[in-house]
């Protein structure tokens, strides 16, 4: 089944056109749907526009075209911050701590939208993360790669989101460091947290999502069951290296 024909989800992309000018438009016409509870990835070669689209859902980009809906109510074009309230969070590639700010100090700045439950919050990221209650204290910038992707993603849970948009989170990461990464992704998601990623390994998201959408020049090349593509001998021999 076509996401086009698929059934409203969680949080719902339809028919997207998107850019970063009036001339620009490197979406165009994208679907994508996340049911509650799942890992979706989204895969392509470079410039499909799979940061666009992340971008677009989380506020940071307009639409020109198209529907965004989080839990049937649209979100397409509000601002972040009324995207995040709403229910969903975002973790960029890039720039995505407070590298001067202890660990906790970064939690805090996560929970800035609820900060009479941050406490409760911040205790329950360091029950999630022990590497982070130990390091609570550290500052930020002495992390590790893998810490500060896993720190990052502590901040993003802090407003208790629905949907967490994960972009490019094993980028620059060691296979070892990937691979504790994508376990905390796992056990995040059994928690009960839908998340849509975007990822460089399209192998490891294949392994780990429930479904996943495949990019090509900013369309829908293919979707379907994470498994089934991942068997799919032209998608083993064309985005994941035979």
């Amino acid at each position: 089944m076509s996401a086009a024909n698929s059934p409203i989800g969680l949080l719902s992309v339809e028919g997207v056109v998107a850019g970063y000018s009036a001339a620009d438009e490197v979406l165009k016409g994208v679907d994508l749907r996340v049911d509650a509870g799942e890992i979706v990835g989204i895969i392509g070669p470079n410039g499909a526009g799979k940061s666009t689209l992340l971008k677009t859902i989380a506020g940071l980009l307009a639409p020109g075209r198209g529907h965004i809906t989080l839990e049937g109510r649209s979100i397409a074009g509000h601002a972040p911050r009324d995207i995040s309230r709403r229910g969903l969070a975002y973790v960029p590639q890039e720039q995505n701590i407070f590298p001067t700010m202890t660990v906790r100090e970064n939690l805090e700045m996560g929970g800035y939208v609820d900060k009479a439950g941050s406490r409760r919050r911040i205790d329950l990221a360091f029950a999630r993360f022990p590497i982070l209650a130990a390091r609570r204290r550290v500052a930020a910038r002495a992390l590790s790669g893998g810490e500060r992707q896993i720190l990052a993603m502590a901040m993003a849970l802090m407003v208790e989101p629905r949907v967490l948009l994960l972009d490019e989170p094993s980028a620059g990461l060691s296979p070892v460091a990937a691979e504790r990464l994508f376990g905390n992704i796992v056990a995040i998601n059994r928690g009960g947290m839908s998340i849509a990623m975007v990822e460089q390994n399209a192998r490891e998201v294949l392994t780990i999502a429930h479904r996943a959408y495949i990019l090509v020049d900013g369309r829908n090349h293919r979707d379907g069951a994470a498994a089934a593509l991942a068997a799919d001998p032209d998608i083993r021999r064309i985005f994941l290296g035979g």
